[in-house]
Order: C-alpha cells, then structure tokens, then sequence
C-alpha cells in the first residue's frame, strides 16, 4: 500500500455498526444497540426523513391491517392511536416520535442511499459505499425491509401509453384523478385500500384482477378520549389490551399452519360478506376465490365490495397483457380506453435489490449466493457474508399477526450477537455455517409443506421463482421468540484476522525451536 492510500484509508469514518433503513426495523435495531450500550453506529436511510414502508406508501386510504397497540413496539407503547386500525400518517407520526423518545437522530444519515457493501477479509470490517460517501463497519445490519422496491410488470407496450404511471408505493399526489378513467392494476392490500377511495372522483375505475383475494369485515373504530385517557393514567391496560391482541392470534396459527381444513367456517363467512355487498350474480363469480382462505394474505375492508358494486367500476376478471397507446389489453382480450394507470403489483419480497449490492467473503454477491432461493441462519445470517444480519430476512414474515413481533425477536438475536463478539474479544467475525444455515432451511421448508400457503391452491408473493415459500414463518411468534433468545456459536465460525507473513513465519520457527 502507498503512503497515499494509507492515509486515503485513514480518512474513511469507521463505525462499530452500520444499519440500512429508518423504518420498524431499523429504527428498532437503533433503540437495542443503545441499550446494549452500543453508540458507535449510523442508520443509513435513502430518504430525507424516517418512517420506511410508512413513509412511502401515503396512498389514498393506506393504513394498517394489524390493531395499532400490537402494531408497535413493546419497548414504546402508545396510548393515543386514534383508532383500532390506524392510517399511514399515524404511523409514520408514531415512528418519529419513537426517533426523538430515543434520541436517534444524531445516528441518522438521511439522502445516503446504500450503493455497495464490501466485506474486507483482510481488515475483518465492511466497506459501505453510500450515495454520500464510504465508510467502514464492524458489523452490518440490513433493515431494508420486503416492501421497499415497488415491482412493476413488463407489460409490451407500456412505453407507448401516454396518460401518467405510478406504482401505489410511489403515490403522485400532484396527479388529479377527478373526472379521470383510471386503470387500478392488481387486487392486493394496497388495492382494496385504493379502489373505495378513489371511486367516488373518477369518471370510470377499471379493476385488473388476475386473482380475486378473500376480503373480511373491518372491524374498525375510532378510540375515545375516555379511553385513551385510561391508557394514559394507567399503561399496564396497553399492555393487557396487547396481551390480548397477540394471544387471540397465536391461537390462529395452527389453523394457517397444521390444520388448514379449520379454515373452513372463515371462508363461509368470507362468502357471505360478498353476498351480502354484490347483488349482480355474475360480479360476485368474478370476486369469489377458487383458492382455500388463507393460501394469500386475508384482507380487511368494509368499503372494497361496495365500491365495486357502483355503476363507474368495472372489474376485468383477468391481468393486464399489453398496452397499445391509451388503451389496455387483457388477456381475455377485452380492452379499455383509460388516462392513467395505478400499479398495485406489490415488491421485490423474494429477490430484494439490496442482495445485488451485498458482496461477501468470497466476492459473491448476496444475490447470486441466493440465485437459488432466500435462506439464512433463523432469518439473520447468510454463509460466506460475516457480520452481516438481516431483519425481517427470509421466512420471517406472518400470514395473520404482527410484524413488530417478529422483528422484536430479530433484535433480541442481534443484541446477543453484538454481546458474542465482545465476549470472544479482539478483531473477530461470525460466518454462519452453511451446514447450520441448511439444517435450520430445511426445517422450517419440511413444516411448510402443510401450511396453507403451500397448500391453499394459490400462487402468492409468499412463493419465489422456484415455487418455495422463502417469506412466511411457518409457526407461532413464541416458537420464533425462542429461536431467536440467543446466538449458538456452534452455529458459526469464528473468524479472526490472519497475522502478518512475518509474524507467521516467527511463529512456526519458534514451534521448531
């Protein structure tokens, strides 16, 4: 190395910990790290502000689907959420308010998008190149979170429509929809949040549905001051109200997961509340799933049905096959005339960007390394990429609770990392091993087998390319809790920067002496 690069390299900031995006995950991962002691870190965020998957998604009627008191951290209960369900800007608000609780913002660095990072085998640390600059990291922690990256389709012909494009998660809301003919691609979350409130301001919604979801009653209300009060002046009754949310759901579990057969009775009540919303016989057809309930992501709207029940709607009961100018092909072949065009076509969940930009020990990107399908050591730590950890990482997500849950325990299992190198001392680095990441793999892929989402007769964005379900925890919060209590060194390999050559050789002289 010339005496330039040494001091080139000495101008790089260094920190104990680098952590990738300022949404639930990331911003959690922060409050652990400060409580385990830990303050030399960064939080990388690509936007100018906190908030993650609630910050980019500010469509029209986007909210939660899981009760807002379960819907947030444990370690900061809220007692002022507005409603039972609460709405993007709630949330959002929710997550600054936990920054500013924990004094997270001297860590953030906002506008510095995460272009590369490098593990240096030789210096055991990573090099993180951002759009604001490099730095280096003992450790980094990936909170990028599935639903970051809209997926948009290639439909033939999209270059040639002339009216506006946005995906839900990148919402225009410069773009007056009033009086418009507008094409809503997809019938997932964002799209029956979508669809009722825009309704009502356009000149005709045309609905692309490839596949109908299964849509429940929302039992949602709005929380009374008296209430709220209560919480306040007395907070275990958050706690009890969050006790009681999360345990009538694990109860749930075995139905999604063992015995999917005892679905049955919410399916009937499913397909009741399409009868009772849709009085045309051949609309209610096209809305019924021919899938188990369950297989895909239940969805919670007391507004979706009756909207498609207008006379300004029209539902193509089939997906969007090109686009020739302003109108619209599907693959029934039947066509519509439309001004602009609403993707809900969901994210990259399986092949997440952020593995392209990941390259490990051996100069293999995290993508290729997964080119097969997603998998990593109980959702944290891939092989041949040390001191890297992931939250919300393969089949760590839930079919029928909350994530906050999931990502608790993920930073229950990164404290106990971060406590495992202290203790080992020195320079030092964990690789998973790959027999350990393959045995867990092939543990939660054989209880996979009779889940719903792998038996319901559906094809969701829970299945990758090959057909396997490398985003869905096939079991109860508390089994993933226990899993995750603590890091087994068993599981890994110790690494520790190689000695010098002539330190080497003065070693084996001194061993023949």
């Amino acid at each position: 190395m010339t005496e330039g690069e040494q001091v080139q390299r000495e101008r790089v900031p260094h920190v104990r910990v680098a952590v990738i995006g300022s949404g639930f995950g990331g911003l959690g991962a922060a409050v652990r790290l400060r409580r385990e002691g830990v303050t030399d870190f960064v939080v990388l965020e690509r936007a100018d502000s906190v908030g993650g998957t609630w910050r980019d998604n500010s469509y029209p009627g986007c909210a939660c689907d899981v009760p807002s008191h379960l819907y947030s951290f444990s370690f900061a209960p809220h007692p002022d959420w507005p409603r039972t369900f609460s709405g993007q800007e709630h949330i959002r608000a929710y997550l600054e308010h936990v920054t500013d609780t924990f004094r997270l913002r001297p860590h953030l660095r906002f506008n510095s998008e995460v272009k590369r990072m490098t593990w240096d085998a030789d210096r055991l640390h990573w090099t993180v190149e951002t759009a604001t600059g490099t730095l280096t990291a003992d450790l980094v922690v990936s909170a990028t979170g599935p639903l970051s990256d809209p997926r948009i389709p290639d439909v033939p012909g999209i270059e040639t429509f002339p009216g506006k494009v946005f995906h839900s998660a990148r919402w225009d809301h410069d773009y007056d929809l009033r009086g418009k003919r507008v094409a809503m691609i997809g019938t997932g979350a964002s799209a029956i949040q979508i669809v009722p409130e825009i309704q009502p301001r356009v000149a005709k919604l045309t609905l692309f549905q490839r596949t109908p979801p299964w849509v429940m009653p929302r039992v949602d209300r709005a929380i009374g001051r008296a209430e709220r009060g209560l919480h306040r002046m007395l907070p275990f009754t958050t706690q009890v109200r969050r006790g009681l949310l999360w345990g009538i759901r694990e109860l749930q579990v075995q139905a999604f997961t063992k015995h999917p057969d005892e679905l049955g009775l919410v399916e009937r009540l499913a397909r009741r509340n399409i009868a009772r919303a849709i009085e045309d016989p051949g609309l209610r057809a096209r809305l019924t799933p021919d899938y188990r309930i369950g297989c895909k992501r239940i969805l919670l709207s007391n507004t979706y049905y009756p909207a498609l029940a207008r006379p300004n709607v029209d539902v193509v009961a089939s997906g969007l096959a090109k686009i020739d100018g302003s109108t619209l092909v599907a693959a029934d072949g039947s066509s519509t005339e439309v001004d602009a065009i609403v993707f809900g076509t969901g994210f990259h969940v399986t092949d997440m960007p952020i593995a392209e930009r990941v390259v490990g020990a051996d100069g293999t990107s995290l993508a290729q390394s997964w080119s097969g399908g997603m998998k990593a050591l109980r959702g944290a730590s891939a092989p041949g990429f040390p001191n890297w950890m992931s939250i919300i990482g393969p089949n760590t997500g839930l079919g029928n609770s909350s994530m906050i849950l999931m990502i608790e325990s993920q930073l229950n299992y990164l404290a106990d990392f971060v406590r495992q190198l202290d203790v080992l001392g020195g320079k030092v680095a964990l690789d998973a091993r790959p027999g350990a990441v393959n045995a867990w793999n092939s543990k939660v892929q054989e209880r996979m087998r009779r889940t719903v989402w792998n038996t319901g007769g559906c094809t969701s964005w829970y299945l990758d390319a090959n057909g396997v379900n490398t985003t869905v925890w096939p079991g109860t919060t508390t089994e993933f809790r226990n899993a995750t209590r603590r890091v087994d060194l068993a599981e890994y390999e110790v690494v520790r920067a190689p000695k010098p050559a002539a330190a080497r050789v003065r070693t084996k002289a001194e061993a023949d002496a």
